[in-house]
């Protein structure tokens, strides 16, 4: 098999990423990835594991981790999503000596052409096999594409593998492995036609990932680690934890972070890290490092000792590209992919902490099972002028669409974000801030075009 004609094949299958709405219980049975991995000798029970799930923050947090066990001199395995430009992107190894300088590459590590296509024909048949005879129907894109992340990182005997779920996480394909640490980083209202439209509802899929097991990889007490949480939430994760006798550390109470003039510092669970720097752009970045922090301490449980300096060096070299990502200066482009209303707060006071501008030209393109309302609500106030735009995706909202969100305001109406690019060029001054948001098929599309 080619790699064109692996992805040809991984096209197959029903990609929900696609649709603006589809039945969430009815359509995600984690019945059916469990059963179909049971069949070729559960490879993710062989890993072992940092489990993150949330609303916002999880893929930042898991760039942390990650990057911190890394420096620690490990070989760390990484799965997240979506994707911005290449789907292989989504699976990555981060070794101990990288093999290009950081500065060079945006996604280092991810799985080659060949090892997709290797792997996918490997799969194939027993793929085939599998949706012939299932009950629980046929499997998604992100359940294949899982399951080849999870071969792929048993094969390359990664020493860690850092998880992030693709949606909720009680009953998404990630939620298969037995981790030694779960991680629930803010939870806030999105994809609420699926999750819920309460806070409990939403919590409650989301600490879907903390479980009792018993494995030939883990056999301690289950972990968690939470992010500041709304009450609302914060009650579901701490009686989840009771339910399944789990240690529950919560920044803000056993983690503190506290920030300085130019760095910050953390008190973790055991040990004070002093003189921290970050690269990733925003005061809620000092959460996210703050839980990846405690996440990497409680690895001592598993006699996994990561010394001050690996945690220090691996927060300054995290890298996230599309999330608060400046690409050009003079006029200064941002790109950040807050897609909900909590992170679109988070990237207003992001800017308002760090940039200094004559006027905000905002290029947006929205998926349309978001809060469009609340969205473009909390976006009009910041921005002078503002460009609507859509990507090359079934779930993206028309421009037309989102005008009667926005007033008192020019605002260009544009087919796609080559044109938008175009537009907000030509009448962008050199003192101006230009930002690119509402969903990371815009930011990755945006990033890409010449």
């Amino acid at each position: 098999m080619t790699y064109p004609q692996a992805v040809k094949y991984l096209g197959s299958f029903i990609n929900y990423e696609k649709f603006p709405s589809w039945p969430y219980k009815q359509s995600c049975k984690l019945e059916r990835v469990k059963e179909f991995l049971s069949l070729i000798g559960n490879p993710q029970h062989s890993l072992r594991c940092l489990h993150v799930a949330g609303t916002k923050g999880k893929g930042s947090t898991c760039i942390f981790i990650s990057h911190i066990l890394r420096e620690a001199g490990y070989k760390v395995g990484l799965y997240t999503s979506p994707h911005l430009s290449d789907f292989r992107e989504r699976i990555r190894i981060l070794t101990p000596i990288a093999k290009y300088p950081r500065s060079n590459i945006d996604f280092e590590g991810m799985i080659s052409k060949n090892d997709v296509a290797r792997i996918t024909s490997r799969l194939k048949p027993e793929i085939n096999r599998y949706n012939r005879f299932s009950k629980y129907g046929p499997l998604s894109f992100f359940e294949v594409y899982t399951t080849l992340g999870f071969l792929y990182f048993k094969e390359q005997k990664v020493d860690f593998l850092v998880l992030e779920t693709g949606l909720g996480g009680r009953l998404d394909a990630t939620n298969t492995v037995c981790p030694l640490v779960c991680i629930i980083t803010p939870v806030s209202y999105e994809h609420t036609q699926k999750l819920g439209h309460t806070l409990k509802e939403i919590a409650g899929e989301k600490a879907g990932i903390i479980k009792s097991y018993q494995s030939s990889v883990v056999s301690l007490q289950p972990v968690v680690i939470t992010a500041p949480q709304e009450i609302e939430a914060m009650r579901v994760i701490r009686r989840k934890c009771r339910q399944k006798k789990a240690r529950l550390y919560e920044v803000g109470k056993q983690i503190v972070y506290h920030k300085a003039k130019s760095d910050f510092w953390i008190q973790g669970i055991h040990d004070k890290y002093s003189h921290l720097k970050i690269n990733l752009i925003g005061e809620h970045q000092l959460i996210n490092s703050s839980a990846a922090v405690g996440a990497i301490e409680t690895l001592r449980s598993y006699n996994v000792n990561v010394g001050i300096e690996s945690i220090k060096r691996g927060l300054y070299n995290a890298r996230w590209p599309g999330r608060c990502e400046i690409i050009a200066k003079s006029p200064l482009v941002l790109l950040d992919g807050a897609q909900n209303v909590a992170s679109v707060r988070a990237l207003k006071k992001a800017i308002e902490d760090n940039f200094k501008y004559k006027r905000l030209i905002l290029i947006l393109g929205i998926s349309s099972d978001k809060d469009i309302k609340g969205i473009c609500r909390e976006l009009n106030s910041l921005a002078d002028e503002i460009i609507l735009t859509r990507a090359n995706n079934p779930r993206a909202c028309t421009p037309r669409a989102l005008v009667k969100y926005f007033y008192h305001k020019p605002v260009y109406l544009t087919g796609n974000t080559r044109e938008a690019k175009t537009t907000a060029l030509s009448i962008a001054r050199l003192t101006d801030l230009i930002l690119v948001t509402g969903s990371l098929f815009v930011v990755g599309e945006f990033r890409n075009e010449d």
